[in-house]
């Protein structure tokens, strides 16, 4: 209970308050994408990535969940700067105020979320963001996205499968 009051009011204190909505591609500078590690795929994802961000000259930048349980001696396998680790949260799940201003230093136009579930980090990270053009694959309390792709009836999406989607979906908008 005291978790979920502490969430509510950051959120409330760390909100951005500029306007969203849909955003033709062109109009589009700088980006930020948000996938997890924990996919298989997420290799090939962040390359999508790069190379949707260099296709339409777009300035953006990659940022990594990695939840998992990192043994020691195990090395992390993306950058430090653009990872949210388990222990970039605080006790109520909050990102870290360093992760929160390297994303916010880029000025995103365009915010991607791929990961699979929402959780209370993306949704403070997406809140927080200052991006006109929002993207996710499940809504967020509050309708945070403006555009959302779901997973087909029959088949779950993987995070390189959504960013097909998206981008199909983002190269229609004018």
């Amino acid at each position: 209970m005291i978790k979920d009051l502490l969430r509510r009011w950051s959120l409330r204190k760390s909100a951005s308050s500029e306007p969203t909505g849909l955003l033709p591609l062109q109009a589009v500078r700088s980006a930020v994408a948000f996938i997890s590690v924990e996919e298989q795929d997420f290799e090939a994802c962040k390359n999508d990535i790069l190379a949707f961000y260099r296709t339409h000259n777009i300035k953006g930048s990659v940022f990594f969940f990695d939840f998992r349980r990192i043994e020691k001696g195990e090395r992390l396998i993306t950058g430090i700067t653009t990872t949210v680790l388990r222990k970039d949260l605080n006790w109520y799940g909050q990102p870290s105020p360093e992760k929160t201003r390297t994303m916010l230093e880029g000025e995103p136009d365009l915010f991607i979320s791929l990961l699979p579930a929402n959780s209370y980090p993306l949704e403070y990270m997406a809140r927080c963001s200052k991006a006109r053009f929002k993207v996710g694959r499940q809504q967020l309390p509050g309708n945070v996205f403006d555009l959302v792709v779901l997973n087909p009836a029959d088949k779950k999406l993987s995070q390189r499968e959504a960013l097909g989607e998206i981008i199909k979906l983002l190269e229609t908008v004018k």
